[in-house]
């Protein structure tokens, strides 16, 4: 949509309509009343401090401003000098440490216990003021992230493209807050590294669409990415493989370059307290028992190594279902509580609540011919290898358990049994994810079928390395995440809903964008805003508001599929999919 000028000034009006994800309610849009210029001043009151540095950064650096401090009271009126300014001459109302009266042309932070916690009221009023009220800290930047879209795509840019040009926002009152308090995005960097700056990239992505869920997966077979200083060998080893399959696993093509890396502990430490000052839970990711051959090529003691040679195990180059699984040893397991040590020290339970430990894919077949399986599954009065897994997940929980985490897992760890305070990403369908709630545990609803962001956009033939069923803005657009039928007890069980991100045709952050986007903010939208049933979604109306946010996808350097479908360089002929035709199964 364009711009719209106020018809008593120079200055450019955003127009309110084109937020995403859409706000619960807007009124007063009219001229315009509020201008963000060189004298605009922000005023945080306490607990809003994480917002007021995001805002000086951010707008700062796109508009070329100051954004001064304003001191704030309790109270929110600002802090008293006796109505004098720094030079000790009668101050006015507006400038950076004067007081007597409220200032104008500045941007006001506060909280609200009242209102919902993630929730805000975004209103201009007169004075030039805009007021920014959260119902918490994230309530607060929440309403920050409406501020930047309602002052344009130029507030995403880096720097002024239009240097000592006003903008403005319409007399606007927005109130607002979440449907769902779990709205996330999982990135796999373990098929693919993505080096920390990338990733710090993501989070702000994350932030710019109001998700506040960053599930980080770490280790697989075909790389394991985070520094564990008690076992070195998982990064010397794990983190590198000798060469890639490019495309699907039955693409005859090898990238012979080798690939990998991972995080030293810092960057971790780096990117939570990132993710964390964008009021971001991290959920780290440590696959057990399963997709676990990187760390099994790095200490062949912890496979079935009365099965196999497991000392000749290299990183996995391909992608699949691996056979090679852990051991459910004592061993096996007094490693991983050291991994998970360091992992809970890295990850603050502040930030990080909930620990993934994978638990998907796992085949039995070494537990079926390892004597040493069959002798566990005999010690402890198991009936079979999925009563086996079963067993190997309530270890963990209670181990974190004790440790003041929750455990969450692929549904997949439903078989043989859940621990009753575990959660369960549903993934294989809607169908996990009933059973679980049903049962009374917690849920996040990421079915492949619908919101796994690998799969292709299109059926035309130039979509690059096409995965799994057609999945296009609209069909994520028109995802519900809450299926029909479930009971209302149940209901309350669905934390939320995350889209997922496999990345093994995805080499490079074009390619992770071209996937993504841009059909995470169709989604953001789902996890965000009150929509109707899917039916009844105003698709036309979202790709109305879509024309905008091109524009600040842009700004921000997003390499999107456009929506005429993909740009030459974005095509990558000649290297093998795995397309699924037809629409997907409703399970």
């Amino acid at each position: 949509m364009d711009m719209d000028m106020d018809p008593t000034t120079d200055r450019t009006v955003a127009p309110v309509a084109d937020l995403i994800p859409a706000p619960v309610r807007v009124g007063g849009e009219g001229r315009c009343g509020f201008q963000l210029d060189p004298s605009t001043t922000i005023t945080a009151a306490p607990g809003t401090e994480s917002t007021e540095r995001w805002l000086r950064t951010a707008l700062g650096a796109a508009f070329g401003l100051p954004l001064a401090p304003q001191p704030a009271v309790p109270g929110g009126e600002h802090a008293a000098n006796d109505g004098l300014a720094a030079n000790g001459q009668p101050g006015t109302s507006g400038e950076p440490g004067t007081s007597g009266q409220p200032a104008t042309n500045t941007v006001r932070l506060a909280i609200d216990p009242a209102l919902e916690p993630e929730g805000y009221r975004l209103s201009t009023g007169t004075g030039g003021i805009v007021e920014i009220t959260g119902g918490s800290p994230a309530g607060v930047f929440w309403g920050a992230q409406t501020l930047r879209q309602l002052l344009g795509p130029e507030a995403f840019r880096r720097a002024p493209v239009s240097p000592g040009a006003r903008r403005a926002i319409p007399f606007t009152d927005i109130e607002d807050s979440p449907r769902f308090a779990w709205r996330g995005m999982m990135l796999d960097v373990a098929r693919h590294f993505m080096p920390k700056d990338d990733v710090l990239r993501y989070l702000d992505l994350l932030a710019a669409h109001k998700l506040n869920v960053f599930h980080f997966h770490l280790t697989d077979d075909q790389g394991w990415r985070i520094e564990i200083k008690r076992y070195p060998r998982l990064t010397e080893i794990g983190s590198w493989r000798p060469r890639t399959k490019h495309g699907h696993r039955a693409s005859e093509l090898w990238d012979e370059t080798p690939h990998g890396g991972y995080y030293t502990q810092d960057d971790i430490r780096e990117i939570v307290a990132y993710a964390a000052e964008r009021h971001i839970r991290v959920v780290p990711e440590i696959d057990v028992p399963g997709h676990s051959q990187a760390a099994i090529a790095a200490y062949p003691e912890l496979g079935n190594t009365d099965v196999i040679d497991t000392t000749t195990l290299s990183v996995w180059d391909t992608w699949g279902i691996n056979a090679n699984v852990l051991a459910p040893t004592d061993n096996t397991l007094r490693f991983f509580e050291g991994v998970l040590e360091e992992v809970l020290d890295l990850f603050p339970a502040a930030t990080s609540p909930f620990v993934h430990i994978g638990g998907d894919e796992c085949r039995k077949d070494q537990w079926k011919e390892s004597p040493v399986a069959q002798a566990r599954i005999d010690e402890v009065g198991l009936a079979n290898e999925d009563e086996l897994q079963s067993w190997i997940i309530r270890h963990f929980d209670t181990w974190l358990t004790a440790r003041g985490r929750r455990l969450i897992g692929w549904d997949e760890i439903l078989e043989g049994g859940l621990p009753a305070g575990a959660a369960v990403s549903s993934w294989r369908g809607y169908g996990g994810g009933i059973a679980a709630a049903e049962a009374g545990h917690d849920v996040v609803m990421c079915p492949e079928q619908h919101v796994y962001l690998d799969h292709r956009q299109d059926g035309g033939p130039d979509e690059p390395m096409p995965i799994g069923f057609v999945r296009t803005l609209e069909d994520v657009y028109r995802f519900e995440p809450v299926p029909a039928g479930l009971s209302e007890d149940a209901a309350r069980h669905i934390l939320g809903t995350q889209a997922n991100v496999w990345t093994e045709v995805m080499q490079n952050r074009a390619r992770v964008d071209y996937q993504v986007f841009p059909r995470l903010a169709a989604f953001a939208e789902v996890a965000w805003s009150p929509l109707p049933a899917s039916g009844d979604r105003d698709f036309a109306g979202f790709e109305c508001r879509m024309t905008t946010h091109y524009a600040r996808l842009d700004a921000l350097g997003v390499d999107y599929r456009p929506p005429g479908g993909p740009l030459p360089r974005q095509q990558r002929p000649g290297v093998l999919g795995r397309p699924i035709d037809g629409a997907p199964p409703n399970v």
